[in-house]
C-alpha cells in the first residue's frame, strides 16, 4: 500500500499539486484520472521519486520516500516497475534484450537466469514468440506488452503506468487493460495507472483518485464514481456522449423497475 499525505508541488511559484492526500491499495487497479493539465503525471512522478515535492509525505508500507537515505531509496526503486507513456524501449536492443536490461543492471542473477526470467515475463504478456525482433519490427500494442514485461522483470511490489493506452486502438487498449489487471491480481502488485481514458476506468478501474487543476476532488471505488455530486467529476466522466447515453439508459432501467414494482403492488 502507498499513502500520500498533504502533497504540494510548486514550479517557480506555480502551484501544480495542492495538498493532495490519497491511498493506493495492494492487489487492485488504482487509477489517477483527470483531464490534461490536471497534475496527474506530476503526481505520478512525485510518487516514484522522479520529481521532489515541495512538501508532504509519500509512504510505502509506512516508509517515507522523502526522508529516506540514498541507499534506502535505491532499494525501494528496485521494488518499483514503471511503464512509460511511449514505452521507452531501446531501438538497438531486441525485445528479449529490452526485458533483460533491468535484470542486467540491478539483479545478481547469472546470464542464464536473467534470460530465463525475461522469457518468463515475455510469456506472461504473450510476446515470447517475438523475443528476437527489434522495436521497429513490432506494432504499438506489442511494444506496450514488451514494456510491461520489462516493468515486471524485477518482480516489483509497485507498478506505475503513465497513459498505458496512449496511441492504441480500442481493441488493443482493452487487451492492455486486461493484461495489467491480471498482473495486479496474480502477483499482488500495488498497481497505479494514470489515465484520462474513461473506457479503461470502466473496464478495469477499482479505486479511483480524480484530480482537477492540481486538487484531489474525489476518491473512492469506481462503483460510486458515476453517482458523485461533484460537478468537476460529472463534467469529466460525462464529457463523452457514449457515457451520457449509458447513464441515461441506466436511469431509465431503474425507473422501469420501480414502475414494474408499483404495477405489481397495485394488482395485489
Amino acid at each position: 500500500m502507498i499513502e500520500v499525505r498533504n502533497l504540494f508541488k510548486e514550479f517557480e511559484g506555480n502551484l501544480v499539486l495542492n495538498d493532495i492526500s490519497a491511498t493506493f491499495h495492494k492487489g487492485i487497479v488504482n487509477m489517477i484520472i483527470g483531464k490534461s493539465g490536471s497534475g496527474k503525471t506530476v503526481f505520478l512522478k512525485c510518487m516514484v521519486g522522479l520529481i521532489r515535492p515541495t512538501s508532504g509525505e509519500i509512504l510505502y508500507e509506512g516508509r517515507n520516500l522523502l526522508t529516506m537515505k540514498t541507499k534506502e531509496v535505491k532499494r525501494l526503486r528496485r521494488e518499483m516497475g514503471m511503464l512509460f507513456q511511449g514505452s521507452a524501449l531501446f531501438d538497438s536492443k531486441t525485445v528479449l534484450e529490452n526485458v533483460m536490461f533491468p535484470l542486467d543492471m540491478f539483479s545478481r542473477m547469472n546470464k542464464k537466469e536473467r534470460q530465463k526470467r525475461a522469457e518468463f515475463c515475455l510469456e506472461k504478456v504473450n510476446m515470447l514468440h517475438a523475443a528476437h525482433l527489434y522495436p521497429s519490427e513490432i506494432s504499438g500494442g506489442m511494444m506496450k506488452r514488451t514494456a510491461i514485461a520489462r516493468a515486471i522483470a524485477l518482480n516489483p511490489k509497485y507498478l506505475f503506468c503513465d497513459e498505458p493506452n496512449s496511441g492504441l486502438d480500442p481493441q488493443t487498449s482493452q487487451l492492455i487493460d486486461e493484461l495489467l489487471l491480471n498482473i495486479a491480481k496474480e502477483f499482488g502488485i500495488t498497481l497505479v495507472i494514470v489515465t484520462h481514458d474513461m473506457n479503461s476506468v470502466m473496464n478495469i478501474g477499482e479505486h479511483i483518485v480524480f484530480l482537477n487543476e492540481g486538487v484531489k476532488e474525489w476518491e473512492g471505488p469506481k462503483e460510486q464514481l458515476k453517482d458523485s455530486d461533484n460537478e468537476a467529476v460529472k463534467k469529466f466522466i460525462f464529457a463523452s456522449d457514449v457515457f451520457k447515453k449509458i447513464n441515461e439508459a441506466e436511469k431509465i432501467g431503474v425507473e422501469g423497475k420501480k414502475e414494474g414494482t408499483n404495477d405489481c403492488s397495485s394488482k395485489k
